[in-house]
């Protein structure tokens, strides 16, 4: 995908950040990495050494998908909502409008550029929420490595989820709810 990306945006767009980041870090502004995830009994494993006589094995299995709209500050504070299926414009819209209410000072939020947040309903939101001070920063295609909660689904998925997670929903939602309300105290990342 590196390759789609124009580069001249990319460098601008991780400069912007940096600032971004420094200005959180002196209490200026509030600063969070935004983005949707879908979990489900299909498990995702990542490549890993087994033994001919003792297999790994996992149930595959088509089931409902678990989704979870979060936001997450460079500091691993998190305000996520998880939803039964699949998230369209306006629930996202829903998310960000509850999430508008609890902010009390500036704060940007940096996306990417996911249909559900070009669509004609979110875009006619973005004017009105920067009237609330909470300004959408758009990062440029094909250049996820600047959305730091990207990090926060890879080790929610290939490291934190453990293998009976995926052995039914109802188990599959409830590791993930821990995960997700112990994230910053028991799951942790150094983002440093």
């Amino acid at each position: 995908m590196r390759k789609k990306r124009c580069e001249i945006e990319f460098r601008k767009s991780k400069e912007e950040i940096k600032y971004l980041k420094h200005l959180h870090s002196i209490d200026y502004i509030d600063l969070y990495f935004g983005d949707a995830s879908h979990f489900s009994t299909v498990p995702n494993v990542p490549y890993a050494w087994q033994t001919k006589d003792d297999p790994v094995l996992l149930p595959s299995d088509r089931s409902k998908s678990w989704s979870v709209l979060g936001l997450m500050t460079p500091c691993s504070k998190l305000f996520q909502r998880t939803y039964e299926g699949s998230v369209n414009s306006q629930i996202m819209i829903d998310f960000l409008d509850e999430f508008c209410e609890k902010i009390t000072k500036k704060t940007v939020i940096i996306l990417d550029n996911a249909p559900i947040h070009k669509s004609k309903i979110f875009t006619v939101k973005v004017k009105e929420w920067e009237e609330r001070d909470l300004i959408i920063y758009f990062i440029p295609p094909y250049s996820p490595e600047l959305n730091l909660i990207e990090i926060l689904w890879r080790f929610v998925k290939y490291q934190w989820l453990p293998f009976d997670a995926f052995t039914n929903f109802v188990s599959l939602k409830k590791h993930l709810n821990e995960i997700l309300d112990n994230f910053g105290s028991k799951y942790m990342i150094n983002f440093s």
